[in-house]
């Protein structure tokens, strides 16, 4: 999808700031996440979302800055770099059904609906679920569909996914979202403790339903909330 934002010189100049600082992550980290850039349709999904839509009135000087920032209720909006980079290890083609643990802001959702056909997304926390849903509306998307659920269980209803992404760290990985991947698909997920260590972690399962991980980076994540 392609939304119809129209950028103000000042967004545009901090929308270009914050592609610099990505690039720049990515060179720093170029050995570790075993690539040297991001691809150009990721980079260009970024470029379109404006993030300053995404966080509250009194926080939208730092929207464009390379860091995570408050949403509420213990959440925050990932660190764009971290966005791009979880993005692009999911390699999302245009055909994808793409599934979104943990909604948060939404603007997540909408990198990812600027790049699959579809976007399932799955908020706890009924506030942010209708926050977000607001601007998302507010922007265009019609093809992200969200509710409000326990994510460690995923949206069973519309799998299997082409790739799925967790915005929140989980202490391992959640069965139901493995078993929710089809094959050839891509799950991208923080595991480990905020206190003792989180690494973001890429799942590949094969054609024969046999799963691959791969430790990618180590990351700060909020912990993934629910019953599980």
């Amino acid at each position: 999808m392609e939304t119809d934002v129209v950028m103000v010189d000042r967004e545009t100049s901090d929308t270009g700031r914050m592609l610099r600082d990505i690039r720049r992550e990515v060179e720093l980290t170029r050995r570790m996440i075993g690539r040297e850039q991001l691809s150009l349709r990721v980079m260009t999904a970024i470029e379109r979302v404006p993030r300053h839509a995404f966080v509250a009135p009194e926080m939208e000087r730092y929207a464009y800055d390379n860091g995570p920032l408050p949403i509420g209720y213990g959440q925050t909006i990932s660190q764009p770099y971290i966005v791009a980079l979880m993005t692009d290890l999911a390699e999302i083609e245009s055909g994808f059904r793409v599934l979104e643990v943990g909604t948060g802001s939404g603007y997540q959702a909408a990198i990812l609906a600027e790049l699959a056909a579809e976007v399932y997304t799955v908020e706890i926390i009924p506030a942010l679920e209708r926050r977000s849903n607001e601007v998302l509306e507010s922007l265009g998307y019609k093809n992200i569909h969200a509710r409000v659920a326990d994510g460690y269980f995923g949206w069973p209803e519309q799998a299997p996914f082409d790739a799925i992404l967790v915005t929140a760290a989980a202490p391992r990985i959640p069965p139901p979202l493995v078993e929710q991947l089809r094959p050839g698909g891509r799950l991208v997920i923080p595991v480990g403790d905020f206190f003792y260590g989180q690494d973001l972690m890429l799942l590949e399962k094969n054609s024969r339903g046999e799963v691959k991980s791969t430790a990618v980076l180590a990351v700060a994540f909020v912990p993934l909330t629910g019953d599980r």
